[in-house]
C-alpha cells in the first residue's frame, strides 16, 4: 500500500491498495427514507479500501412515498452531483416493489448487477451491503440459484432484537424477501435494530465536523436537521446513522460483538422464529460508532480538502 499526497501541501491523502486487497462491494440503499443512508453511502464511496461496483437505489414500501424507487435514485444522484462523481460510480435501480412471496422475484437492473458480481471468477468475497429491505439479494438468488454457492456475504441493516424480534422499518419493507434469504445458504452478516440504534452523533459533532466539508458536507448535515425537524422534534440535539455499521464491519468485521446463531425465520408480525433448521449466521451485538463515525469524519475531511473546499 502506499500513500499519495494531493498537491499544493494540501492535507488530503488516497490510499493506493493492491486490486488484490481491495474488499468488494456493492451498495443497496433506500437513500431517501430518512437521513442516515446519505451518510453510509458517501462513507462508501470515500473508502479506497472499497473496490465498489455500484450502487442500487432501494424501494422502501408505499407508506412513505408512491414512488420510494424513484426517491432513492433521485437521492443517490444528488450525492454523486455534489460530489462530482456521477460518472464515476455505478447506479443500478432495485426492484420498485416488495416481492409478492417468497417464489417470485422482482427483477431489476440491481438484481442483474448482484447476479453478475456473484458470478464473476473472483477469489475475493462479494459484499452486498444492505442499508434497507433484502428485496434485491432475495430477487437476485432466485433469479440465478447459482450464486448461493458463491463468496457472497450479505451484510444486513435490519431485524429486530434478538431472541425476540418485532417490527422493524427495513424488515417491514420485505418480509418474503427476508426469509428468502435467510433458509438459504448464503453468508449473513446481520445488525439488528437493537444495535444500528447505538450509532448516535450530536447535532454539534456534525456541525463541527462535517458541514465545513464542501457541498456535500453542507448538504448531509442540512438535509438530516430538516429531517429531524419535520419528523423527530423530541430528538432536536442527534441523529442515529444507523447505516454507517455496514461500512464498518466490512471494513473491520470486528468491529462488534458477535456470534454466530442458527438464521431465524420471520413471522407476519415480524417476530422470530427459531426453528434451528437453518445455517449460522452471523449477528451483531454491539459496535464501536466511534470507530465508524471518525473514520467517516477523516476521509470526508480529506476530500474535501484534496478538492480544496474544505472551509474549517
Amino acid at each position: 500500500m502506499s500513500v499519495k499526497s494531493a498537491p499544493e501541501g494540501k492535507e488530503y491523502m488516497q490510499y493506493d491498495f493492491p486490486v488484490d486487497k481491495r474488499l468488494r462491494v456493492i451498495v443497496n440503499t433506500d437513500a431517501k427514507n430518512e437521513a442516515d443512508d446519505q451518510y453510509a453511502i458517501v462513507h462508501a464511496i470515500l473508502t479506497p479500501a472499497f473496490e465498489l461496483h455500484g450502487v442500487i437505489p432501494a424501494h422502501f414500501g408505499t407508506a412513505k412515498s408512491a414512488h420510494s424507487l424513484q426517491d432513492s435514485h433521485d437521492e443517490t444522484m444528488l450525492l454523486l452531483d455534489l460530489m462530482d462523481l456521477r460518472d464515476q460510480v455505478h447506479v443500478a435501480d432495485g426492484g420498485e416493489r416488495a416481492m409478492p412471496d417468497e417464489r417470485t422475484p422482482v427483477e431489476s437492473p440491481g438484481a442483474s448487477l448482484i447476479i453478475e458480481q456473484a458470478l464473476k471468477d473472483d477469489p475475493r468475497p462479494l459484499h452486498v451491503a444492505f442499508y434497507g429491505p433484502l428485496t434485491d439479494m432475495a430477487s437476485a438468488l432466485l433469479l440465478e440459484p447459482a450464486i448461493e454457492s458463491r463468496n457472497v456475504r450479505v451484510i444486513w441493516i435490519g431485524g429486530g432484537k434478538w431472541p425476540e424480534g418485532g417490527r422493524e422499518y427495513n424488515l417491514s419493507n420485505d418480509v418474503h424477501a427476508a426469509n428468502v434469504i435467510m433458509r438459504s445458504r448464503l453468508e449473513v452478516w446481520q445488525v439488528p435494530r437493537s444495535v444500528y440504534r447505538r450509532m448516535p452523533a450530536s447535532f454539534a459533532e456534525l456541525v463541527d465536523k462535517v458541514y465545513s466539508c464542501g457541498k456535500i458536507g453542507r448538504y448531509l448535515v442540512e438535509q438530516l436537521v430538516e429531517f429531524n425537524l419535520r419528523t423527530a422534534p423530541s430528538a432536536m440535539e442527534y441523529r442515529s446513522l444507523g447505516d454507517s455499521p455496514c461500512v464498518g464491519v466490512i471494513m473491520y468485521p470486528d468491529c462488534g460483538a458477535w456470534s454466530w446463531r442458527p438464521a431465524p425465520e420471520f413471522e407476519p408480525t415480524m417476530h422470530y422464529r427459531h426453528t434451528g433448521a437453518n445455517r449460522p449466521i452471523r449477528v451483531y451485538e454491539d459496535i464501536d460508532a466511534r470507530f465508524i463515525h471518525e473514520d467517516f469524519f477523516a476521509k470526508l475531511k480529506r476530500f474535501a480538502r484534496g478538492r480544496g473546499e474544505y472551509d474549517g
